[in-house]
């Protein structure tokens, strides 16, 4: 059996259906799977979800120089192999945003990306992240643990988290099919705080976040409806819950 088929065996074990909507973060090394490239892990992942689903894969750039331009064609994410070949080779669509946008396939891929430019935040309300909980989607953290779970930053907005975001405006320019012009975000700012998103273990049950094996390596899968509510309520009875503050 390949890699491919074995993925997708996997992958419909843990919980993954034709027609989900499906975030992914991953981390090929971590699968330890030898030879295996993003290119069979990203074809697994569409063909367990068919052609009514949906993939989103983060495409985030949030090393970028304030300075540059974000061009949502061209500037490359700066997380990982998997995010850069599904962008260049698998994406139809992008959001637009400097530092957090996403690219998608898939049925509703222009729906879950078309509106993030509206955002002045990285994960706003009507970026993809926070899309999700509305379509029922589901974020499968893919041999990376859960600690690089970026709708967590969501989460952190809906619940007003005081360290998330930057107190001052940061101006970007932004290149995409309407121009070239310059727009004013609030960024992360995450000094003096280490992210403990793993802590979603200790409030979700059930369906609501499954552990599995995926080849070589551990999967999670996250209700991302539970995730936001649990994760705002948590947030709302201890502010810094999702963080430890570095001494």
């Amino acid at each position: 059996m390949s890699y491919k088929e074995r993925l997708i065996t996997d992958l419909r074990a843990l919980g993954i259906e034709q027609g989900d909507v499906v975030l992914v973060h991953s981390s090929i090394r971590k699968l330890n799977a030898p030879g295996i490239d993003a290119s069979e892990i990203i074809e697994a992942l569409i063909e367990t979800i068919g052609e009514q689903g949906t993939l989103l894969v983060p495409a985030l750039s949030y090393k970028l120089d304030p300075n540059s331009v974000f061009d949502y064609r061209q500037t490359p994410s700066c997380i990982g192999t998997l995010p850069e070949v599904f962008r260049t080779k698998y994406a139809t669509h992008r959001s637009i945003h400097p530092t957090h946008s996403v690219c998608a396939i898939g049925k509703m891929a222009y729906s879950m990306t078309s509106t993030h430019i509206l955002d002045n935040t990285p994960v706003g309300e009507h970026s993809p992240f926070r899309l999700l909980p509305k379509v029922n989607g589901k974020i499968l953290m893919l041999a990376c643990g859960l600690g690089p779970n970026t709708f967590m930053h969501g989460v952190e907005e809906v619940a007003n988290a005081g360290y998330c975001l930057r107190k001052q405006p940061v101006t970007y320019t932004i290149s995409d099919s309407t121009g070239t012009y310059r727009k004013e975000y609030f960024p992360h700012n995450f000094a003096g705080y280490k992210q403990r998103y793993d802590r979603l273990e200790n409030i979700l049950s059930g369906n609501e976040l499954k552990q599995g094996p995926v080849l070589n390596g551990t999967a999670y899968l996250i209700d991302s409806v539970a995730a936001l509510e649990k994760g705002k309520k948590a947030i709302l009875e201890n502010d810094t819950y999702f963080v430890d503050k570095i001494e």
